[in-house]
């Protein structure tokens, strides 16, 4: 997009604000609660805009495979750049969110099937609380998976997400999802969430390529909520005045997948159009916290019917499907004054005979400093990558994260 159409648009939307407050109700919001909060005059609608940053620095030594951590690599970007819309639309139980991606990293993987454009949109969504404790959902959002993946990218404990999530995520796609909740009791709580998608992850537009995606699952919350929200925010800023716990459980199934990572990785391209194959992708985690003390731990495993894609005589294409299982383990501990301590633990077990690929095991120490919550925060860590008779890596990253 050039300088020009930027502008345009820039321009667009300061006037489309300035219309806004003569027609509308605005109110002003303290840092972090968004830009701008906007309700119609006959509150029969409301918008929440946002936007955030966050800037990495990273550095890293490699293993020469002499026993010295040498080849080093510097790296400074824009990690994250993004713009959301939230509110709802005619009743508030008729909800809907829009977040758009503006950094390399998040527009990056245009293809043939994205009309080789760049993929600005993350979320677009509809929620729909229709009847009692149910609510549809339909547009593209993130499915269901993993605790990891779900909980956004600002509210992290350490600077990026672990490589169990890299590997096995399901990450974001287009269909329905139906949730539901109920109470066992006084406070167990029940979640129930299911989701129909398309199956190629974000921003296809050239239709399914394969079959359909299926995710089911089950979360167990035998103390009752989290604090704000907490099981889907990591550390424990909300200091748990009582043990807080959730038990989770997804089942994933990509009928006909076409990409070596579910909806996610590389498309298997043969000489017929493209190899498919029935992945099963299966999550377990939990998350718990009390009195700062907060620990999340998940287990992945991925397997398909037929990992190696093939021609039509049986000759390998060179694609598989990244089948085998990962673990991550992840603590830390919230100080009085809003530093926090943090170690990840991650074990990559991926199957050798089809991927060719060794173990991966990761260790991490964190440090975070939380100067207004999650919405302004400082955060750098130290890992230490194992590779089974490979190059080992040691790397080190520092974090700026700015929400408005």
């Amino acid at each position: 997009m050039n300088t020009q159409k930027l502008t345009l648009i820039g321009f667009s939307f300061l006037l489309a604000c300035i219309q806004f407050s003569y027609s509308q109700e605005l109110s002003s919001t303290k840092f972090g609660d968004g830009l701008l909060n906007i309700m119609g005059k006959d509150s029969t609608w409301s918008m929440k805009l946002g936007t955030r940053i966050q800037l990495l620095s990273s550095f890293s030594w490699t293993d020469d495979n002499e026993n010295t951590l040498t080849v080093p690599e510097q790296n400074f970007l824009v990690r994250r750049a993004r713009i959301k819309f939230n509110g709802f639309a005619y009743s508030p139980k008729l909800r809907y969110k829009i977040e758009l991606g503006l950094s390399n990293r998040d527009i990056s993987g245009g293809s043939e099937f994205t009309k080789n454009t760049p993929r600005y949109i993350l979320d677009a969504v509809v929620m729909w609380n229709f009847y009692q404790n149910f609510e549809l959902w339909f547009g593209q959002t993130k499915l269901p998976g993993n605790i990891e993946r779900v909980i956004s990218s600002g509210n992290l404990q350490q600077v990026d997400r672990s490589l169990l999530n890299t590997w096995f995520n399901i990450d974001r796609d287009m269909g329905f999802q139906l949730r539901h909740h109920f109470y066992l009791g006084n406070t167990f709580l029940v979640r129930e969430k299911f989701a129909f998608s398309q199956g190629e992850g974000r921003n296809v537009t050239e239709g399914n390529l394969g079959g359909h995606q299926y995710t089911t699952r089950l979360e167990l919350l035998p103390f009752g909520k989290f604090a704000n929200k907490g099981d889907y925010k990591a550390a424990d800023l909300s200091r748990e005045a009582k043990p807080k716990l959730m038990f989770g459980a997804t089942y994933d199934l990509n009928n006909n997948a076409v990409k070596t990572r579910s909806n996610m990785g590389r498309y298997m391209f043969n000489d017929t159009g493209f190899h498919k194959t029935n992945i099963s992708t299966l999550f377990l985690d939990l998350m718990f916290k009390y009195r700062g003390f907060s620990l999340m731990g998940e287990y992945a495993y991925r397997d398909a019917e037929s990992p190696i894609a093939l021609n039509s005589d049986n000759t390998e294409t060179g694609d598989v499907v990244q089948v085998g299982n990962g673990l991550n383990l992840q603590s830390g501990y919230l100080f009085k004054n809003n530093w926090e301590i943090s170690a990840r633990y991650t074990d990559i077990e991926l199957d050798y005979h089809i991927t060719e690929k060794k173990p991966e095991t990761q260790y991490t120490l964190g440090l975070s400093k939380y100067i207004v919550g999650h919405k302004l925060k400082v955060q750098t860590d130290l890992s230490y990558l194992d590779i089974d008779d490979g190059f080992d890596t040691l790397m080190y990253r520092l974090q700026v994260d700015v929400h408005f």
